[in-house]
């Protein structure tokens, strides 16, 4: 089997960060116009709130488990994004230094939108693990090479396949 052109690469690359994109702004900025199950309330993502204090979910959390796994889930939320945007950079010159600065450039586009639309809570920490997260995807595809890209590239595609389909079915 012979390995796809680092240019087609990149061209479904490109797509990849643009169905995935469209997943990160569904899930940040349009949760108050639509549900998937029974995940959230709509009407509870109307609404605006910021928060500058680093890591304060943590402090006086009744819980352990929540403000980790928010912070977890912003992480591992941007480490796809991470991954797409490594493969169209990779061979550039600090092409992890230009993710992590897309990562983070992204990641405030969207709390500043949240804040500004009353569309969610803006967070500085959801910023500090959105750009980790993006760094975390970068460090993989650079670690696992161009053989791996085809799969992330899948992996990407199928999830904003699977979220398309989530969103028809709604409640």
């Amino acid at each position: 089997m012979t390995q796809p052109s680092e240019s087609k690469v990149r061209g479904w690359a490109a797509l990849a960060v643009v169905a995935y994109g469209a997943v990160v702004v569904a899930l940040t900025m349009l949760k108050a116009f639509f549900v998937i199950g029974l995940l959230w309330r709509p009407e509870s993502q109307r609404g605006r709130s910021v928060e500058w204090v680093p890591f304060a979910q943590f402090r006086g959390a009744q819980t352990w488990f929540g403000p980790l796994f928010d912070a977890l889930g912003n992480l591992a939320f941007f480490v796809p994004l991470g991954v797409l945007l490594y493969i169209l950079l990779e061979g550039r010159a600090r092409a992890v230094l230009v993710v992590v600065a897309a990562g983070a450039a992204a990641s405030a586009t969207v709390e500043v939108l949240q804040y500004l639309l009353a569309l969610g809570h803006s967070d500085v920490t959801d910023l500090l693990f959105n750009t980790a997260g993006a760094l975390v995807g970068a460090l993989i595809a650079r670690a696992c090479g161009p053989r791996l890209h085809p799969l992330w590239i899948g992996l990407a595609l199928t999830t904003a396949a699977v979220f398309a389909v989530l969103v028809v079915l709604g409640p």
